[in-house]
């Protein structure tokens, strides 16, 4: 049992059990939610060579309005941005091999690559269904989640802000495309309003650098954001190998044994004059 200084979140607390786990296997339970004896279902799975298995409750824990319709709004949301439904796809209750744990344990903040990198990676996975009625009565509310589920979408995925940068190279577009209508104007029509000209230009003009100036920040966040989350390049989850060699038979090196070449005759009276001349050796009659 490891007793941390200060209140963290679920996800930080999973994190730190998994950084001490010793066993081939880690198992993440919320006895609140979750039913411990449904645990050896999901370790036979487990054995059988699933790497990552999900269990999912049918019964869900209580739930208030806005929660359940914020739940529902985000899990469809990270499902069009990363393919995964973590509700469904990736429940908190679940069993980890050792080589998941060893990925996840490699990434800068575990807490969160824990949460959607057992679903999105290529390992194998199990998700298995049962239903139990939770033991917790507590209900759970929306103000509790908001941080968490922003911080799992910020980082998890670049979408929000290459949204932001998309914005900023069309609002610079679209000023360039409105300075060549005002200059089209300026020339083809005799009765422009005065003033109209430059103050249009200089507005437009303003309004181009301000976008180029979001763009490139945007890019340069989106740079650190990228190194500062960004995991392992890549993860051997197994390796294959064969009992048979092949590489043997491209080699133009033949063994014999019992048989002495020119070489071998050439190599030996070599080391014979070498050992005859050498300042030790004596010479007899």
């Amino acid at each position: 049992v490891f007793a941390l200084t200060s209140e963290v979140d679920s996800d930080t607390a999973y994190a730190v059990g998994m950084e001490n786990a010793l066993g081939d296997f880690v198992a993440v339970i919320d006895p609140r939610v979750d039913d411990i004896g449904f645990l050896i279902s999901m370790l036979d799975r487990a054995v059988s060579g699933a790497d990552v298995v999900f269990a999912l409750n049918d019964q869900s824990p209580r739930q208030s309005f806005a929660y359940r319709l914020c739940s529902r709004g985000f899990n469809a949301l990270y499902a069009r941005l990363n393919g995964v439904d973590l509700a469904r796809q990736a429940p908190s209750y679940r069993v980890l091999s050792r080589r998941v744990v060893n990925y996840i344990l490699r990434h800068p903040d575990p807490s969160i690559a824990y949460r959607h990198l057992p679903a999105t990676a290529g390992f194998s996975r199990a998700n298995l269904g049962y239903s139990a009625a939770p033991s917790s009565k507590r209900m759970k509310r929306l103000s509790e989640s908001i941080d968490k589920g922003m911080r799992l979408l910020v980082t998890t995925t670049r979408a929000p802000m290459r949204l932001v940068t998309s914005m900023s190279l069309v609002g610079a577009v679209a000023n360039v495309i409105y300075s060549l209508y005002v200059i089209a104007v300026w020339i083809f029509k005799a009765d422009v309003a005065p003033g109209w000209v430059t103050l249009s230009l200089q507005q437009s003009g303003m309004f181009f650098l301000l976008s180029l100036v979001l763009l490139v920040l945007g890019e340069y966040i989106l740079l650190m954001s990228r190194l500062a989350s960004e995991g392992p390049r890549f993860h051997i989850g197994r390796e294959f190998t064969s009992m048979t060699i092949t590489r043997h038979h491209r080699l133009n090196v033949e063994e014999r044994k019992g048989v002495a070449t020119e070489s071998d005759r050439a190599h030996s009276n070599a080391a014979q004059r070498f050992g005859d001349h050498s300042p030790g050796a004596t010479s007899q009659p």
